[in-house]
């Protein structure tokens, strides 16, 4: 239990945007819509609820009961679509701390997870769950902290706005910054804050410079990021790791070797986002690694 305590992992259960694509051509980097898991001196964070929440929630099934807090970017489809298939919420003796922002329409976080569960869209409602759900509306800019764990939010460039976060603990942190597209001219200044020195950030790079500037499909005001954008904001954030996040679906696992080629040539300390992929921000002590 002490050796939890002093532990600041990141697992990644889901690693892709807009829509799941499972298939011979994604096996490698996984084909679920994002969900990412940090333990953090013994508490479990999860951020997003696309269809990687599933997959989570059944590995969680042997971890009863459990006590997790969620945080959610925002509410487009497959940032959610996991949610009503999360069984760990079905089963009495669970407790989950969930938050989100306020949408623009005034809608709160529960009100958008209930609202999708709802006839015709799903069978069951949100209220059968079994298990405790709180709910917290989280105002843009406020920090939440679970203990000593801090976490902070800001606004992201995104349709239908999109908030980031970044966890912090005893000199650790992690950011994750995912739906949101950069500007043209400078590197936006809530994304620069979120990474500021961070051991690890984690970024949304659906499309290259290419695929966003094309004169044919053009991804500009589409909301998403690039891998050359990634890297301009790790060099100016003083960051440790990139992660390349939020893969396109269309971006089959060939394409997504060549996409990490090219970022560590630009930023050595970097990893492309793939189901199953852990990071350690703090050494294992030499009683774990004798385990």
């Amino acid at each position: 239990m002490k050796a939890m305590q002093n532990q600041f992992t990141i697992h990644f259960w889901g690693v892709r945007g807009s829509i799941p694509c499972p298939g011979a051509e994604t096996v490698r980097y996984g084909g679920n819509t994002p969900c990412i898991e940090m333990r953090v001196a013994g508490k479990r964070l999860i951020f997003d609820g696309g269809t990687g929440l599933r997959v989570l929630g059944q590995y969680l099934l042997s971890q009863m009961p459990v006590e997790a807090y969620m945080f959610f970017t925002h509410t487009h489809w497959d940032h959610i679509q996991g949610f009503p298939f999360f069984v760990p919420a079905f089963i009495p003796g669970n407790k989950f701390h969930i938050h989100g922002a306020i949408a623009p329409t005034g809608a709160t976080i529960e009100q958008r997870l209930n609202d999708q569960m709802l006839h015709p869209n799903f069978p069951v409602p949100l209220q059968i769950m079994g298990s405790q759900l709180q709910f917290q509306d989280l105002t843009i800019g406020e920090s939440v902290e679970i203990g000593d764990v801090k976490i902070e939010n800001k606004l992201l460039n995104h349709p239908g706005e999109a908030i980031g976060y970044r966890v912090n603990w005893q000199g650790y942190s992690a950011a994750y910054i995912t739906d949101t597209e950069h500007f043209p001219d400078r590197i936006d200044e809530n994304v620069l804050l979120l990474a500021r020195d961070a051991n690890v950030i984690i970024y949304d790079a659906t499309y290259t410079d290419e695929e966003y500037h094309s004169e044919k499909t053009s991804k500009v005001g589409w909301g998403h990021s690039t891998w050359q954008e990634a890297v301009k904001l790790a060099k100016a954030a003083n960051a440790e790791k990139l992660v390349i996040f939020h893969h396109d679906p269309l971006h089959n696992d060939d394409f997504l070797d060549r996409v990490g080629e090219q970022v560590a040539e630009q930023f050595p300390n970097s990893l492309m986002a793939r189901e199953g992929l852990s990071i350690q921000l703090i050494p294992p002590s030499p009683e774990q690694k004798n385990k």
